[in-house]
């Protein structure tokens, strides 16, 4: 074997035990990410913690580590943007409802749904009773899933848990959404409140914007499961390279989104310089 055909091989072998190992580290890690947000239809400041795309995956022993770092972050309320377990048939939702319990006992939860969750709910052939289950379990501890449902909250603040038709879910290319659906699904906002909007889907920012929410809370792309310098996230769930929105914070006119990278795995189970995601949202008075 000549000599460039060895060190070519050593390079090779190298290159993918490190990949192996950034993998399994940023698989098994997560960051707290913060993020500060002024509005004028408010009166004083709120900490929310925002939780996407777990997947049942545990932190610790009963994700103990998790627990304390939301513990510490000292949030009024726990929003969720969807994706908390796998649908998976069969597969037990013990961890995220562990979770949920646990958080349960000392947050509000707003539970926006993600795709998975939706999934239980439209395919009971596949899935059996398990969206039910689920659902009745997570009423037994007073969380209540938001299909496409508007709570209003105080200080002129409304969460929206938009349950998205799968159609928008479509892998490879983007289904345009018909006009007037947002409002045909959730209802008219209230312009004079200050909207949020648990929309799994980030696909759709345009859209959520249009519609009038203040705040876009997404998750659904896992930060693109690789992150490359300059490049960003790699691939969508939907299979698209590179895509627009892969994480971190984003403007539409008077819309903001903060679409989190997520902390968990499904179906691949890759996450290269791609930590998960704790966010912690600040929100303030305008004038602050």
């Amino acid at each position: 074997m000549s000599q460039w055909i060895m060190v070519t091989l050593i390079v090779i072998a190298f290159l993918a035990l490190f990949f192996i190992a950034v993998m399994i580290i940023d698989g098994n890690r997560f960051k707290i990410v913060e993020y500060q947000l002024y509005s004028g239809k408010i009166k004083k400041k709120h900490r929310y913690v925002i939780l996407s795309d777990i997947h049942n995956k545990e932190y610790g022993k009963n994700n103990e580590k998790l627990l304390k770092k939301i513990d510490k972050l000292q949030p009024e309320a726990i929003l969720i943007a969807g994706d908390i377990l796998t649908a998976k048939p069969g597969k037990s939702y013990e961890p995220a409802f562990n979770l949920m319990e646990r958080l349960g006992k000392k947050y509000p939860i707003y539970y926006g749904m993600g795709n998975h969750e939706t999934r239980l709910f439209l395919y009971p052939d596949v899935y059996g009773d398990m969206g039910k289950d689920y659902e009745r379990d997570l009423n037994s501890i007073n969380i209540k899933l938001l299909k496409n449902e508007i709570v209003e909250c105080e200080d002129f603040i409304q969460i929206c848990g938009l349950d998205m038709d799968r159609q928008y879910y479509k892998r490879f290319n983007k289904m345009p959404m018909e006009e007037g659906y947002l409002r045909e699904t959730l209802g008219e906002l209230k312009k004079e409140n200050y909207n949020i909007l648990l929309a799994h889907n980030p696909d759709y920012f345009e859209e959520y914007a249009l519609y009038g929410a203040d705040l876009v809370l997404s998750g659904h792309v896992h930060g693109g499961m690789m992150r490359l310098p300059l490049l960003g996230g790699v691939v969508s769930p939907a299979f698209r390279l590179f895509p627009k929105y892969d994480g971190g914070i984003f403007k539409q006119n008077q819309s903001t989104m903060i679409l989190s990278r997520g902390l968990g795995m499904h179906t691949i189970p890759i996450r290269i310089f791609n930590p998960g995601e704790l966010i912690l949202l600040k929100l303030s008075p305008k004038n602050e």
